[in-house]
């Protein structure tokens, strides 16, 4: 019986149906620019001239390790990174099959619908093209289309402007900062949390579609449109 002096406290919506869900899995997808597969130790060599070499230490920065000395060193981080039990790892590929790049499932928490992407090493070769940004959304689609998720996360180094201006470009919201969130490299991180719901997926979806349609690009590959100007 309902004690009718006491206050009617709010609830949120009840979630019709739920079971965990799979955990994701490290492709393959395939699409029009780029191909997602699972990290293999072997793709080090390749991965190495435009994500490791002399020349790319700025790709590390905000990374929790790195830069890495020569090719044996980085081959090691690979091989941590293919092991490591917490996280999906997907290596990102051009379409004739080289691997250009890495991205991560992590916080894989399917009993709840949530990951997070994360861990993201776009080689030189990969950074502002399409296929950076189909890989993200390729990631995105087989999270909520095919597993059913209901949140994907996107965390980042609060002063990391780059990751911050991608996050929101690819749709996700900004839902905070955790302040002292993490020491690495020696120095204080605050972290800038991001996400992509369920009920908010479709409009996204439909935004990625639509600036990775060929319409969108010119004949040297330039697009039209900007994908802010699609994104809800």
């Amino acid at each position: 019986m309902v004690d009718a002096e006491q206050p009617v406290q709010p609830v949120g919506p009840p979630v019709e149906g739920w079971s965990a869900r799979p955990l994701p899995a490290p492709g393959p997808f395939t699409g029009r620019f780029c191909s997602v597969v699972p990290l293999a130790v072997e793709h080090a060599d390749a991965l190495y001239p435009t994500c490791a070499a002399p020349g790319t230490e700025h790709l590390w920065t905000y990374l929790s390790d790195g830069p890495y000395p020569d090719p044996a060193a980085f081959r090691e981080r690979v091989a941590g990174t293919v092991a490591d039990p917490t996280a999906v790892s997907v290596a990102i590929s051009d379409p004739a099959g080289t691997p250009l790049g890495i991205a991560n499932y992590l916080r894989l928490d399917p009993g709840n619908g949530s990951v997070e992407v994360g861990g993201i090493l776009l080689g030189t070769a990969l950074q502002r093209t399409p296929a950076a940004t189909e890989a993200m959304h390729l990631m995105a689609a087989h999270v909520f289309d095919d597993l059913g998720y209901r949140r994907y996360e996107w965390k980042c180094d609060a002063l990391n402007a780059p990751s911050r201006a991608a996050a929101e470009r690819l749709g996700f919201r900004y839902e905070g900062t955790h302040r002292n969130a993490v020491v690495y490299k020696g120095r204080s991180r605050d972290t800038a949390w991001f996400s992509i719901t369920d009920t908010e997926w479709p409009a996204v979806a439909a935004a990625h579609r639509a600036w990775l349609d060929p319409a969108n690009f010119d004949v040297q590959g330039r697009q039209l449109t900007s994908l802010r100007a699609f994104t809800p």
